[in-house]
Formats: C-alpha cells, sequence, structure tokens
C-alpha cells in the first residue's frame, strides 16, 4: 500500500481528475461580499484560503444515510459551502431518531429524511444545492447516483449497502470516508485504492456472523456519538477536497467516548481483493 504525501493530495485515479481528485475545469463566480464573510473562517487558514474555498463551492458529494452520521455530516458540509449535496436515505423521522439525529426535529415527525434535510439545509445556507434521492441504495441505481459525484461519504449501519457503496465509488474511482458507530465507540477512514489504500472489501471482506454486529437500534448509542463521527467525516471531506493537511487514507481512526481514547491502526490492502485489485494493482 503506497501512503499519502505530506500535502494530504490524493492519486489521480481513473477518471480524469487533478491532483485534489475533483474534476478539473468545473468553476464557480467569484465568490459575493456575503459569501467572503461567510466563508472568511476558512478563507484565512492558509490549508484553505480562497482556492479551497472555491473549491468546496465546486465540489459534488453524495451523502449515503441521512442517519445518525448523516445528520452532522449534511450539516457540516452545508456550513462549509459545498456546492452539490446528494443525500439518499429511504426512511422517515421517527421521534427515536431525535436522541441523535440533530438534523431534524418535531416538526419534521413522519417527513422523509431526505426532504427534511433539505428543508434544513436550506435554512443554514441557501447556497448550497441539495439533491434529495429517496430510496434505498442498491445494485441497481448505484452506478447512477454515485456518477458525477467527487467523493462519497457513507454512514449506513447495513453489511450490505456498505458493500454495495463501496463497490459504486471504487468503480468511479472517487474517495470513500467511511464512518461506524456503536454504543460508546465510532470509527472513521477514507478509501480510495485509485489514490492507493485498501477499499472496505478488503478490511471487512465477510459479513460479520449473527448477533456479532447489533444495530443500534439493538445496541443503543450515546447520542453525541454521531455527532463527533460525523463531524471527522465531513472534516475529511473537506480536507480531501482542499488538499489540506493528511486525510486518513488507508488510516482507520477509532474514537472511545467511554474513555475519552482515540487510536489508530494502519489499514491493509489484499491483493486479491475482488473488488479494487485490479484497481490497486494498476
Amino acid at each position: 500500500m503506497t501512503g499519502m504525501a505530506k500535502s494530504g493530495r490524493t492519486g489521480s485515479g481513473r477518471t480524469g481528475r487533478d491532483a485534489s481528485g475533483i474534476a478539473p475545469g468545473r468553476s464557480r463566480p467569484p465568490m459575493t461580499t456575503q459569501e467572503l464573510e461567510r466563508y472568511a473562517r476558512h478563507i484565512v487558514l492558509r490549508e484553505i484560503g480562497g482556492p479551497g474555498q472555491n473549491r468546496l463551492r465546486g465540489a459534488r458529494m453524495l451523502v449515503v444515510g441521512a442517519g445518525g452520521l448523516g445528520s452532522p455530516v449534511l450539516e457540516y458540509l452545508a456550513a462549509a459551502g459545498v456546492g452539490t449535496i446528494s443525500v439518499i436515505d429511504h426512511d422517515i423521522v421517527s421521534l427515536s431518531n431525535l436522541q441523535r439525529q440533530v438534523l431534524f426535529d418535531e416538526t419534521h415527525l413522519g417527513r422523509p429524511k431526505v426532504e427534511a434535510a433539505r428543508e434544513r439545509i436550506g435554512r443554514l445556507n441557501p447556497g448550497v444545492r441539495v439533491q434529495p434521492i429517496e430510496c434505498r441504495f442498491g445494485p441497481d441505481n448505484a452506478r447512477a447516483i454515485v456518477d458525477g459525484t467527487d467523493l462519497v461519504l457513507d454512514g449506513t449501519d447495513s453489511f450490505e449497502t456498505r458493500h454495495c457503496v463501496n463497490r459504486a465509488a471504487v468503480d468511479a474511482g472517487v474517495p470513500l470516508v467511511s464512518g461506524a458507530i456503536s454504543q460508546w465507540e465510532g470509527q472513521v477512514t477514507v478509501f480510495f485504492p485509485a489514490g492507493g489504500t485498501p477499499c472496505y472489501a478488503c478490511v471487512f471482506p465477510d459479513a460479520p456472523t449473527p448477533g456479532t454486529a447489533p444495530s443500534c437500534a439493538e445496541a443503543g448509542v450515546i447520542g453525541a456519538l454521531p455527532g463527533i463521527i460525523g463531524a471527522m467525516m465531513a472534516a475529511e471531506a473537506i480536507k480531501i477536497v482542499t488538499g489540506a493537511g493528511t486525510p486518513l487514507l488507508g488510516v482507520m481512526l477509532i474514537h472511545d467516548v467511554l474513555f475519552g481514547e482515540s487510536r489508530k491502526i494502519r489499514l491493509t490492502r489484499r491483493d486479491e481483493c475482488p473488488v479494487c485489485g485490479e484497481v490497486a494493482g494498476s
């Protein structure tokens, strides 16, 4: 597995993208006075600046799942000024969601999560275009949904869906920011075989045996944990698009809020991986 340069820029992949992973040539009109004020705290960061903020304004990101992780991801991407955010989810807002899915409130109960998300983001940052997709993400629609996006963020809790998202991201040659949570512990990493990292299937090739990976509904989850991991996921996406710092490429960060501990583990690519073996070996 090849590492990441200090600058934090990814490889060019297989889709004609430039060093940041964003399709070249996409431009936006100059920032207005209002936008300059809104994004001033980004612009003064030397790692982002005006060019980085313009990259965010021109970026197209896909968020799979508008639940516990998707909620903070969507909020922070919208606040950061990501130009276009597509969000896919088939679920409706329920009362049990409100303990952790801070994107929603009681006025959204019974409504599709993607529509509630679009409404909330519209109030947070009207300059962001939100594309709600109210359906399940699956093999029949994965290619069409991922096509044209620069980066995918996956916060789903289904092993089958995660594998489907992973394959679609690998096929499209785009980075996949992956997060997961359970009870008191969460993890985040970036899968990008075109940039030299493993893919999700390299690390988790087989479905967990029944009972070993209970859902949040079964095992519970502390409400603040999705906010922590979701914010980390958004930060990774921002770093990748702007070229700032060193994203978690080929490295998984695990955070335990019960004991206030974090650790990192390095992930290894499998040459025989049926999903990314040919891509990473080319």
